[in-house]
Parts: C-alpha cells; structure tokens; sequence
C-alpha cells in the first residue's frame, strides 16, 4: 500500500510540474515581449531560478541537515542531467536553436564555473563560507553581465502575438507566480515520494542525491523546456538550462556554504568530472554553422547519461 500511495504522489506532482511549467513559460515570454526584454534574458533569469527553486530548497534543507551528500549530490547530478537527459530530450523532440551570445559568453562561463567548484570542493573536501563567497561574487559578475546583456537587447524581440496583446502584464505575473507556485510544491511532492521509495527499495543517499533527488528537482528543468521548445521558444528552453546550471552552482551552493560548510566528499570526483564533460559535450554540440543543438546531439547526451547512470549502478 505504501508503495503505491508514493506512486500516486509521484503522479500528482508531475501534473502540477507539467501545469505550472506550461503557465510558467507562457506568463515568461509573453512579458517578455510586451517589455521588448530579449526571450534569452528572460530564460536566463526569471525561468532559470524558477526552476532552480526546488534544487535551492533541497540543497539549503540539506545542509541543514547535515546530509551533505544530498546537498553536493543533488546539485551535481542535477547539472547532469539538466544537460545529458533534458537538453537531450528536448533537442531530439525538435532541434533547439542556440544564440551566438550562448555559445560565445553563457555556456563558456558554465564550465568554467563548474571547474572552480569542483577544485573548490575537491582541494579540501569541503566548500568554506569563504568559497561562498567566491561563489556568491562571481553570481553578482553574472547577474551584471545579463543586466548589460538586456539593457543592449543582442536578441531581437519577436512581435507580440495577437491574443498576447489583450493580456495585461498582472495577468501575465499572476500566470508566473502560480506557474513557480505549482512547480515548486509539484517537485517537492515528487522528490519526497521518489526519496520514501528509494528508501523502501535500499538506495544509499550518495546515489539518492546524484539520481532521484537530482531527477525530482530537475522536472522543473525538463517539463519548462521542452513546453518552451514546443511553443518555439527556444531561447528559453537553452536559456533555461544554462541559467539553471549556473544558479545551481553559484546561488544555491553559495548561500549554503554561507549558512554551513558543505562537505565534498572524494567520491565525487567522478561524478565532478562527469559534470565537467556534460558542460563541454553541449558545447562542442551547439558549435556547428547553424548553431543548433540537433537530434543527433540529443541522442548522444542520453547514451551518455545512460553510460553514466549504469557506471553508478555497477559501483554502488
């Protein structure tokens, strides 16, 4: 009974993700084009720490708790998969087109950050308040780059569609607000079901935190964009990830190692590794002459998540 119960917690919390990931990104893009804000600013921002709200509340609630293996692995994991399975996903449901600014500054930065938090976490076992800080400073260098970024508007401004002009921007807030509301309570119902049935079925909380937690926080991620890559708002779809990626590591680990040094275990060498390789992976994949992340990339990312994924299973 208890099993089931969990699975059908798990269902109600992936409609409320797929409802509010819908309403999420319709209330995003259509400010974005009443306000002539380019579709990538608002992926990189207002989506991105959406649907970076459930790694953020896990990794806070984690540390905490002392469970550092859950905070360190569920921000780990999740910036794998939001490469190898989401973007995988998504760009093999329809081919994402990627801005030169992505290619050239944003996923650039994403590695490089991902490096300096593994060296950080790996040179003592540990992530300091003062790597907090580092990590929080260079949020703030982001937070500036995308603050000049949307104040020369490099994106051009699609035309606002019909319907879109008889929304006011309340409603379309409204829209946004419950959109993040039903993604943050439908992944908290979803990572708790998943933790109470990886329990029941003996899983460590290393691997927990790399794969059931890490998948339950990503669905933001995934459900966010693959409706952006439907609606073909591809810019918000990369946008999505990248900006997720980078809060994951900056805000969500910074402000953690700020409340308490967060424990980086050795073993996550590997898996620090892996996260290095899925950051280089999509971007040699977008460096093709159309810029686009194409069903064949898509499908290499999920073979390689499940190279990655059967590796863990093996070493458990």
């Amino acid at each position: 009974m208890e099993v089931l119960l969990q699975i059908g917690l798990l269902v109600i919390g992936f409609v409320m993700l797929i409802k509010g990931a819908d309403w999420f990104v319709e209330g995003a893009s259509k400010i974005a084009d009443k306000l002539g804000i380019p579709q990538l600013v608002i992926g990189l921002t207002i989506v991105a720490m959406g649907t970076s709200a459930p790694e953020t509340a896990v990794s806070i609630s984690a540390a905490l708790k002392g469970s550092a293996d859950i905070a360190v692995g569920n921000v780990v994991g999740s910036n794998i998969m939001n490469i190898l399975v989401i973007l995988g996903i998504t760009s093999i449901i329809i081919p994402l087109s990627v801005q030169k600014s992505t290619v050239k500054y944003e996923i650039p930065f994403m590695i490089i950050i991902t490096v300096i938090f593994a060296v950080l976490g790996l040179t003592d076992n540990e992530i300091f308040r003062g790597d907090g800080l580092i990590l929080l400073g260079l949020f703030i260098i982001y937070l500036a780059y995308l603050f000049r970024m949307a104040k020369k508007g490099q994106a051009v401004t699609e035309e606002v569609e019909e319907d879109g002009k008889q929304d006011s921007v309340l409603k379309m807030i409204v829209l946004i607000v419950i959109g993040v509301v039903l993604i943050v309570l439908g992944s908290n119902v979803s990572v708790d079901a998943a933790k109470t049935l990886a329990t029941i079925f003996g899983m460590d909380e290393k691997l927990i935190g790399l794969t059931i937690v890490a998948l339950g926080t990503s669905l933001p991620e995934l459900v966010t964009s693959v409706t952006a890559g439907l609606k073909g708002k591809a810019d918000i779809a990369i946008g999505n990830i990248v900006g997720s990626n980078i809060f994951n590591i900056l805000l969500v680990i910074g402000v953690s190692a700020m409340i308490t040094p967060v424990t980086y275990q050795a073993a996550f060498l590997f898996d620090s590794i892996v996260c290095v390789a899925a950051a280089v992976l999509l971007f040699v994949c977008v460096l093709n002459k159309d810029n686009k992340l194409k069903r064949w990339s898509g499908i290499t990312m999920l073979v390689g998540y499940a190279a990655y994924l059967g590796y863990m299973i093996v070493n458990m």
